[in-house]
């Protein structure tokens, strides 16, 4: 029998969610999403020195302030590492934009198109990469724009149905709701466990991918951040689905049968009327305690990992300045 893995991949597009170059190698997923997070990692992992190396060596060679230069080649790595992972899936790569840009939408688009002319620079064309960025209302108008533009765009850390009509609205390419750290969120305040089918963050998904289909709204829903096999085997059918190395590689081991869980013919008996202005959205956010505290962490989280990614290589440039000196 085809492995649950196998068997998933007939239904599902499988993302890997990582920057390891050698664990995409392993598993060979269709697309791959890094975060800052992830790219802080790989950065730290021995076999891709030469990566920081190249970055560093680059970074050098530009004038401007020490926290400029540092900047730039902190964006150099997320478009080095991206280039990489191009080499190895045949569809998209996902690129994040800053973290702490979440709340300025012409930033937020003006690092987008650097991103992109940086990858054209490569000669990787827009149409493998995905430009992520933070589900805030700026973020998501400024996805809007540069779908206006042709650069699709990932629309990560999406805790509920506001976020996703929003990014609906918007036109935007693809989503990434949170399955995992809904979760997290529940059981802390809770304090309870949930079984895969009452887990609140594969209700939420289940939730939008049917109003998303009864409504013919052509946003791709991409689950994200799990916590176990059974979150992801209960959303089997999802359009696609971003999942860690260590997990891709439990649903490859296991031989036993996957149920499809979701089709895109499902549909909802009442559908939302879709269509969310900035007052509506703002409140339903301040109405969701776990949206809102979700988002906000996220947002924090990923900003410290990249004031963590700076300071590596900071140190690094340091180090290259005193080697040459």
């Amino acid at each position: 029998m085809a492995s649950k893995l196998e068997q998933l991949r007939a239904m599902t597009v499988v993302v890997a969610d990582t920057g390891d170059i050698e664990s995409i190698k392993a598993v060979k997923p269709v697309d791959c999403t890094t975060n800052p997070s992830l790219l802080l990692k790989a950065a730290e992992m021995p076999a891709y020195d030469h990566i920081i190396e190249e970055a560093v060596s680059w970074g050098r060679k530009h004038s401007g302030s020490q926290e400029a230069v540092v900047a730039a080649i902190a964006d150099r790595l997320a478009t080095s590492f991206g280039s990489e992972l191009t080499k190895l899936v045949p569809g998209r790569v996902s690129t994040e934009v800053d973290a702490d840009l979440s709340f300025d939408t012409k930033a937020t688009i003006a690092k987008a198109h650097a991103i992109i002319a940086d990858y054209k620079s490569r000669g990787i064309s827009h149409d493998r990469i995905l430009i992520k960025i933070a589900s805030t209302w700026e973020g998501i108008r400024a996805a809007e724009e540069l779908q206006k533009e042709g650069i699709d765009c990932n629309l990560t850390l999406l805790f509920s149905q506001a976020q996703a009509i929003a990014c609906g609205d918007a036109g935007v390419f693809l989503i990434s709701p949170f399955v995992g750290r809904i979760l997290d969120w529940h059981v802390k305040n809770d304090g309870r466990t949930f079984t895969p089918e009452e887990d609140p963050g594969v209700i939420s998904v289940r939730s939008i991918y049917a109003d998303y289909k009864a409504r013919g709204v052509k946003t791709v829903v991409m689950g994200a951040s799990f916590r176990s096999t059974g979150e992801i085997e209960a959303l089997a059918g999802c359009d696609r689905l971003t999942i860690a190395p260590n997990l891709l590689q439990a649903l490859e081991a296991d031989q036993g049968t996957l149920e499809r869980k979701l089709s895109p013919d499902g549909h909802l008996s009442k559908p939302t009327t879709g269509k969310i202005d900035e007052r509506a959205f703002r409140w339903a956010m301040n109405q969701d305690a776990m949206a809102t505290e979700k988002l906000a962490e996220g947002i924090r989280g990923f900003a410290k990992d990249l004031g963590k990614l700076r300071t590596l290589i900071a140190k690094r440039v340091e180090g290259a300045a005193q080697a040459a000196a």
